[in-house]
C-alpha cells in the first residue's frame, strides 16, 4: 500500500456534496447512525461470547482454551479489527469510495458470523477473518461519512461524531443480551447466527437509503487510475490466498504454533501505525503545519493505546471475572456472564448527556484534557480491580466491583473516543480522511494486542499484582499527558474550547 501523498493529493480536494434540507440540515445521517447500530450489534455481540466461547470446555460446545490462549486469540481478533481500517480507508480513498466500502465490507461481514455459525470443526479461523476483512472496510468508509455529511461550522463535526457514537451505543446494550442468551443458554453458534442477521439488515438499511446521500461517498475523492487499481486488486487477492493457504489453514489443522503466529502479529500490530504515520510527516516539508499536527496527533494516539490496553479488557478479563468470581445470582436466576457486557453502554447513555453539558461550560476542555482524563479514569479501574481480585481470592464477591469499573471505562470512553476521531478528521492531510481515521482505530489495536500479551502475565503474577501494574502504568501515563497538554496544544494548533 503506497502511503505516500501523490501531487493529487497535495491539493485540497472539496468535499463532497450532500444535499441540504431546508433550515441547513443534512439528510442521511439518521440512516447513517441506524447502519452503524445494526454493525455494531454484530460487533459487540461477538466480542460478548467469544472469550467465554473459547473458554467453554468441549462437552459445552466450546472450544476448551486455556484463558491466556483464548485472552490471545480475542485481543489478536481485535487488532485486526482496528489493523484492517488502514488498507480499508485507503480502498475507501483512492479505489471504492465510502458507499461501496461499506456495502462490500457488510457483505464480508454478514458471510463471516454466517461461517461461525455453522457448527463444523476449523471454521473459527476463518469465520473470524472475514469479520475482520469487512470490518476494516465498514469503519473508516463509515466515519468518512459522518464527517461528509455532518457539515463544517463551529464544534458541528465534533457533535456529529459525539451523537454518533453515543447513540450506537444502544447497539452495544442490546447485543450482548440477545447474543449472551442465546449462546450460554441454548447454543453458542445462534449467537454468532444473531449477528449475521443484524449486519443483513444494516446493509439492507444503507442500500434503501442510497439516494438521500448526494454525492458522499459516492467515488474515492482521490482514485487511483484503472489500471493501477486492477493490478492492485490481483495482488491482493493473491496475498489473500497466501496467507490463507500458509497461515489460517494451518493454524486450523494445528500444524502451526499459535503462540508463534500471535506473536508475529503483536509486533506488526505495534509498529505499524508510528510507521505510517512517519511516513506521512515526511511527505510535508519540515515545520509546516501538517508535520506539526501530525506529530502532536502521534504523541496523543500512542497515549490513548494505554487506555484501549485496559478498555479492550472488558470482553476478556472481564469477562473471565464475571463467570468465575462474581456473584451472579439475582432473586434465583443466574444473570449469564455476557450480560455484564451490555452495562458499559448502558453507562455510556446515562452519563453522556452529563459530559455534553460539561464540554459546553467549561471551553478549556479540549482534545489532550479529553485524553488524560480518560486515562486516568482507566488507571483508577484497574486499581478497583485489584482491591476486587484481592477480595476474590476468599470467594466470590458482589456485582458492584465490576458496575464502578464499567462506570470509569464509559466516562473514559466519552471523553477520548469522539474527540479522537474528530481530531483525526481534522488534521488529515487533504485526500487521506479515511486514512488518519483508521490511523486512530490501529493504535486502539496496539492497545489491545498489549493487553492481550500482557495477561499471560497471570501464569506468574497473581491478577492482584496484574491490574496494579497496568493500573498504575496507565495512571502514569494520564498524569504525563495531563502535564504535557500545553505542548500538545502548541503541536495541533487547536482553538480553546470543545471544537477540533
Amino acid at each position: 500500500m503506497d502511503t505516500s501523498l501523490t501531487p493529487q493529493d497535495s491539493a485540497p480536494a472539496a468535499p463532497p456534496a450532500a444535499p441540504r434540507r431546508a433550515g441547513g440540515g443534512r439528510p442521511g445521517f439518521g440512516t447513517l447512525l441506524a447502519v452503524d447500530l445494526w454493525e455494531r450489534f454484530s460487533f459487540y455481540g461477538m466480542a460478548a461470547i467469544l472469550v467465554l466461547y473459547l473458554t467453554a470446555s468441549e462437552a459445552r460446545g466450546g472450544m476448551g482454551m486455556a484463558p491466556q490462549t483464548a485472552t490471545a486469540v480475542f485481543a489478536a481478533y481485535m487488532s485486526l479489527s482496528f489493523m484492517a481500517g488502514l488498507p480499508g480507508g485507503w480502498l475507501a480513498d483512492r479505489v471504492l469510495g465510502a458507499r461501496r466500502a461499506v456495502l462490500l465490507g457488510g457483505a464480508l461481514i454478514t458471510c463471516g458470523h454466517a461461517v461461525l455459525a455453522l457448527p463444523v470443526t476449523g471454521t473459527l479461523y476463518a469465520g473470524l477473518l472475514l469479520v475482520v476483512a469487512g470490518t476494516g472496510l465498514v469503519k473508516p468508509a463509515m466515519a468518512a461519512m459522518v464527517a461528509g455529511v455532518s457539515g463544517e461550522g463551529k464544534g458541528r463535526r465534533e457533535a456529529a461524531f459525539s451523537l454518533f457514537y453515543m447513540c450506537i451505543q444502544v447497539s452495544a446494550l442490546i447485543a450482548p443480551v440477545v447474543t449472551g442468551l442465546l449462546a450460554e443458554r441454548i447454543a453458542w453458534h445462534l449467537g454468532f447466527a444473531a449477528a449475521a442477521l443484524g449486519m443483513t439488515a444494516g446493509l439492507i438499511q444503507f442500500a434503501l437509503g442510497l439516494r438521500r446521500y448526494g454525492d458522499v461517498g459516492a467515488r474515492p475523492p482521490h482514485p487511483v487510475p484503472r489500471p493501477e487499481a486492477t493490478a492492485m486488486l490481483r495482488r491482493a487477492v493473491w496475498v489473500t490466498g497466501a496467507v490463507g493457504v500458509l497461515v489460517v489453514l494451518p493454524v486450523s489443522c494445528g500444524l502451526l504454533p499459535l503462540p508463534a503466529v500471535l506473536a508475529a502479529l503483536g509486533l506488526t500490530t505495534v509498529a505499524l501505525p508510528f510507521w505510517y504515520l512517519r511516513s506521512l510527516r515526511r511527505a510535508h516539508a519540515r515545520g509546516t503545519v501538517h508535520q506539526r499536527r501530525l506529530a502532536g496527533f502521534t504523541l496523543l494516539m500512542a497515549a490513548s493505546a494505554a487506555f484501549w490496553m485496559i478498555f479492550a479488557q472488558s470482553g476478556s478479563v472481564l469477562s473471565l471475572f464475571a463467570e468465575r468470581h462474581t456473584d451472579r445470582d439475582m432473586l434465583g436466576f443466574e444473570v449469564p456472564a455476557s450480560w455484564f457486557q451490555s452495562v458499559h453502554p448502558l453507562f455510556v447513555l446515562l452519563v453522556a448527556p452529563l459530559f455534553a453539558r460539561l464540554w459546553l461550560r467549561a471551553p478549556r476542555v479540549d482534545v489532550p484534557v479529553k485524553f488524560a482524563g480518560a486515562l486516568i479514569a482507566a488507571g483508577v479501574s484497574f486499581l478497583l480491580m485489584a482491591l476486587a481480585s484481592q477480595r476474590a481470592a476468599h470467594g466470590p464477591v458482589g456485582p458492584q466491583w465490576l458496575l464502578l469499573v464499567y462506570l470509569l471505562y464509559s466516562c473514559g470512553e466519552i471523553a477520548l473516543a469522539p474527540a479522537g476521531l474528530a481530531l483525526a478528521a481534522t488534521v488529515a492531510p487533504p485526500g487521506s480522511t479515511s486514512r488518519l481515521l483508521a490511523v486512530n482505530g490501529l493504535f486502539g489495536a496496539v492497545g489491545v494486542v498489549a493487553g492481550g500479551q500482557l495477561f499471560r502475565l497471570t501464569t506468574v503474577l497473581s491478577p492482584t499484582t496484574y491490574f496494579l501494574l497496568l493500573g498504575g502504568f496507565v495512571l502514569t501515563v494520564g498524569t504525563t499527558t495531563a502535564l504535557a497538554t500545553p505542548h500538545l496544544r502548541r503541536l495541533l494548533a487547536l482553538p480553546t474550547g470543545p471544537d477540533t
